[in-house]
């Protein structure tokens, strides 16, 4: 697969450090001097930008949280005045206000080129016709997807998210050999095609790039079965660029990271105190190139791991193990701490279970309870009623292996849980409401 940028994504490690540090001060000095909120939070904590002097020193600035997003809303955020920003995103505000963030000219070239070298990992090349998915709108995921793709030169068929119908039409009259979309949405045109009589795999499409929510490798294998493609994951969010930070080239051993416009760092989620090498903590993120809109320490809540060995690829930056729970999404049940993730890997290692579920916590009287429901094959649901009674028990019994708990597991038809172009509704936790 080709490299987009060579001189980059195979630096010499040492090399890319200084890189690094050289980055981090400048963008220190660039906050402290513009984004009075980071000039109070550095002043608080009696550090100007000039103690910034390795990168282990990046722990001496304040972490940044979406708490920090919403206060400053809409523009407190921004280091270069509106007459520089050229472009304005934001999150969906469901939860409050949206987080708002600013592109200049210098941003969107960036953006640009980061989010070419994750479809140029993927093998997306000039010859290709890329069918985007993707909502465009104030969502970040089509608009970044979308001039990585036309700076490598490949045709980008802008079709945005929804009317999947018109999708499998394009597929088939124009000749699509990628598609962007969330990885939940590729299942449901595949089950879409199949349900229209659309045999996807005599189609030229070979390769899939999926972001916008955490999969585990038994969706990419179902994906890949159905759709006789290469699929590929790619990790991004609005607060420190969009799509472009992360992405998997084509031998999927983890998202090569863009470290030279990235600092990241995982830390003890309660803590915020480093892990040691290998283990799984909570990613944190600092820019080093944004003008607009520069973030010391972003807390994604996201869980992971990194591996900075060589990868067959030939590219030197590191890499960050797929996203597959976050801090903020782990459910507390009964006092057991349990990951939507943990319960995705047990479903799909279960012949007869379809790649649609949904998991509902409620509470009865002082306990919670947790109910799985399941999409299961026609034949298990025309399966007399001790052979249905017994792979209910069997799938509960495997849960509670790995969370702890004894689930309620109720089986539904093909076709009843809600489909969506975007990310998938997962868990509905009736216990927020109360």
């Amino acid at each position: 697969m080709p490299i987009f940028n060579a001189e980059y994504e195979q630096m010499d490690r040492g090399e890319l450090a200084e890189l690094q540090l050289r980055r981090l001060q400048s963008t220190v000095a660039w906050v402290y001097e513009r984004v009075p909120y980071y000039r109070e939070a550095l002043d608080a904590r009696g550090v100007k930008p000039r103690d910034i002097r390795s990168l282990a020193d990046v722990r001496l600035l304040p972490f940044t949280d979406k708490t920090a997003l919403r206060d400053t809303y809409p523009f407190g955020m921004f280091a270069v005045p509106m007459e520089q920003v050229v472009r304005v995103h934001s999150s969906s505000g469901t939860t409050g206000k949206p987080i708002v963030v600013g592109y200049t000219k210098g941003d969107l070239n960036t953006w640009t080129e980061l989010t070419a070298r994750i479809a140029s990992a993927a093998g997306v090349t000039e010859r290709d016709r890329v069918q985007m998915a993707f909502l465009y709108g104030m969502f970040t995921g089509g608009w970044g997807m979308h001039y990585g793709i036309e700076r490598i030169g490949a045709t980008i068929f802008p079709a945005g998210s929804g009317n999947t119908e018109r999708h499998l039409m394009m597929m088939q009259d124009f000749g699509t050999t990628a598609i962007v979309c969330t990885p939940s949405y590729a299942l449901y045109m595949a089950e879409a095609a199949e349900q229209a009589g659309v045999d996807v795999r005599a189609l030229p499409l070979r390769v899939g790039l999926f972001g916008g929510e955490p999969s585990g490798e038994g969706m990419r294998d179902e994906i890949e079965r159905r759709l006789g493609i290469l699929a590929t994951d790619n990790y991004g969010l609005s607060e420190v660029m969009g799509p472009g930070v992360s992405g998997e080239c084509e031998h999927q051993v983890g998202l090569h990271m863009a470290e030279d416009h990235f600092l990241f760092e995982l830390v003890h989620p309660e803590t915020g105190e480093p892990v040691g090498e290998g283990e799984e903590g909570e990613l944190v993120i600092t820019t080093l190139t944004k003008e607009a809109f520069p973030v010391l320490r972003y807390r994604t809540h996201d869980l992971t791991v990194i591996d900075a060995s060589p990868c067959a690829c030939g590219r030197t930056l590191a890499r960050m193990r797929k996203v597959r729970a976050r801090t903020d999404d782990m459910l507390i049940i009964r006092g057991v701490n349990v990951f939507p993730s943990q319960i995705e890997d047990v479903l799909m290692q279960v012949e007869g279970i379809e790649p649609h579920y949904q998991i509902v916590v409620d509470r009865t009287g002082a306990l919670d309870d947790i109910e799985v429901r399941i999409e299961v094959a026609e034949e298990i649901f025309s399966d007399v009623m001790a052979d249905m009674v017994a792979f209910t028990r069997r799938v509960a019994e495997r849960l509670q292996s790995v969370i702890g708990l004894r689930a309620k597991i109720t089986l539904v038809e093909p076709g009843t849980i809600e489909r969506t172009a975007g990310k998938a509704r997962r868990v509905i936790d009736r216990r927020v409401s109360e």
